[in-house]
């Protein structure tokens, strides 16, 4: 008998515990859930509301996964590139490489400048090949990169994570760039840039989600100005790497063998030392392995004390009336941006000023070919320094509108300049990518923001997916008329970024708002109406 007494003890006490907690459900539902959903964002806040080491070490890795980004995007700049040529020929007294078509030339009338193996245009001679070929291989790529998009970014919602998605694409991506330079023709070489992109396209994403969701609301530009100063790292890294693979015999493969190694060492420091979300862990109810998160990432972890029954009380009572989440769907967070009309109208919103920053970003950069590259690099090194000064002090969407009505005016002034004002244009470009490079950085702040953690990486995505619409249709302007007419061009970038940019109005203001973690929780806080 006294054997039995302690379980049945314990039965009535577990009994007891288990009703009170079943009380505390049903009181007041709508009191109750503003309740805990405060105290579930207050319980990440406490935690990591302060900016310590251990969330600097944590963001410097992560982060770094946007220098192998912001290679991989602008690397074809430098390998799918003309080059300059010579005459050869004695014979043929007219021959003049400014004057004169290449195609126009017998193959004995002139050589290049340099290598034939400084880019895939002149190791296999498509230098008269149709414009379709010539921008195959990265018109392949920015289509893997929407597919990417598209399909494979909605994983770090669902069943993967944003830290397994994050090292499964760097891994992708690091290995094809590798296997890139055993490309024997240029239809071999699009497929593996296709596949590059599908796989790049999740990284962008889940670094700026990743760093955003491991850091309190007081520090969200930080966030920002980390993950595009490592891009522009990158970007600026291209040059140096072009000038160092110059004294190889085939330049264009050194270049992706140098930004490959690299890449592949990153993903062990990944693997090894980057923890994931502690928000979708706790969205995913793994509430054993967040709070170990939070403990290891908050700077007073000595002094942090969670309770995993409140923890596990106050997830199942910010996910349970909530339809929408499933975390065993890996898709379903793509239709859940446009089934109901608040969060369909976001998204739309997003979208269009992404592709109009998409555009000035992009056509700005391969507008001006290797020259681009370095100097929008360079430009966009204040534009980081300005984003702290945007997020604290102004509102989102003020400064969006700022932004876009400033770079499309700098950029229609760029065209209505007389090219004999080489420095006013010069100094309009910078003032046009500026606009643009700032916008971009503010955008995906924004996204993250205005969207529920069960969402919140695939909305981010569809503003990623914008901007790279917009990329592919300035590449496809500056083909058919930049040169030509830089006129333009630069007029209807302008144009567009400028009328793009009042797609604002449609959206909520969220600065200094604390991030929701459901689409339940996101409509109560807003009043929106579904």
């Amino acid at each position: 008998m006294a054997d039995n007494s302690l379980p049945l003890l314990s039965q009535s006490q577990s009994q007891s515990h288990s009703n009170q907690r079943q009380e505390t459900h049903n009181h007041d539902d709508k009191d109750n859930n503003n309740v805990v959903t405060r105290s579930l964002d207050d319980m990440i806040e406490q935690s990591i509301g302060c900016f310590g080491w251990a969330q600097f070490v944590q963001a410097i890795l992560v982060a770094l996964a946007s220098v192998f980004d912001s290679q991989q995007s602008f690397i074809n700049v430098y390998t799918d590139s003309d080059h300059t040529w010579h005459c050869t020929s004695t014979s043929n007294t007219t021959c003049n490489a400014t004057v004169f078509n290449i195609c126009e030339l017998s193959k004995s009338d002139w050589a290049w400048d340099g290598a034939s193996s400084e880019s895939i245009i002149s190791e296999w001679g498509l230098e008269c090949s149709s414009a379709f070929i010539r921008s195959l291989p990265a018109s392949s790529h920015f289509t893997g990169c929407l597919l990417g998009i598209l399909f494979v970014s909605t994983l770090a919602d669902s069943s993967l994570g944003r830290k397994n998605l994050l090292l499964l694409s760097c891994l992708i991506m690091s290995f094809t760039t590798f296997i890139i330079i055993l490309s024997s023709n240029v239809w071999i070489y699009s497929l593996l840039r296709f596949i590059s992109g599908v796989a790049r396209a999740s990284i962008g994403t889940c670094v700026i989600v990743l760093l955003t969701e491991k850091i309190g609301k007081r520090w969200r530009g930080l966030s920002g100005v980390i993950d595009a100063t490592f891009f522009v790292i990158g970007t600026l890294s291209l040059p140096a790497i072009a000038y160092i693979s110059g004294d190889h015999q085939s330049s264009w493969r050194a270049m992706y063998l140098w930004t490959s190694i690299p890449s592949i060492v990153y993903c062990a420091l990944l693997y090894f030392f980057v923890s994931e979300s502690p928000r979708w862990l706790l969205m995913q109810c793994r509430v054993v392995e967040a709070i170990a998160t939070l403990k290891r990432l908050s700077p007073n972890n000595g002094n942090l004390k969670l309770n995993l029954d409140s923890c596990e009380f106050a997830v199942h009572s910010s996910t349970h009336h909530d339809q929408t989440f499933n975390k065993f769907n890996v898709f379903s967070s793509i239709g859940d941006l446009f089934n109901k009309k608040w969060i369909r109208k976001r998204t739309l919103a997003i979208m269009v000023l992404g592709f109009g920053i998409g555009t000035v970003y992009y056509g700005m950069t391969f507008g001006n070919g290797n020259a681009g590259v370095v100097f929008n690099g360079l430009s966009e090194l204040p534009s980081v320094l300005m984003i702290f000064y945007l997020i604290k002090s102004l509102n989102r969407r003020s400064s969006m509108l700022l932004l876009c009505v400033t770079s499309g005016i700098c950029c229609i002034l760029t065209a209505v300049v007389s090219n004999e004002f080489e420095v006013i244009q010069f100094g309009l470009k910078v003032g046009s990518f500026f606009g643009s490079c700032t916008g971009l950085i503010v955008i995906l702040i924004y996204s993250i923001e205005l969207f529920p953690t069960c969402v919140r990486n695939s909305a981010t995505s569809m503003a990623r997916q914008a901007l790279n619409f917009g990329a592919i249709f300035s590449s496809i302007l500056v083909s058919a008329v930049g040169n030509k007419n830089e006129f333009v061009s630069n007029v209807v970038f302008g144009l567009i970024i400028i009328c793009c940019g009042f797609s604002v109005v449609f959206l909520p203001e969220t600065k200094d708002a604390s991030l929701c973690d459901t689409m339940d929780e996101q409509e109560r806080k807003d009043n929106v109406v579904v």
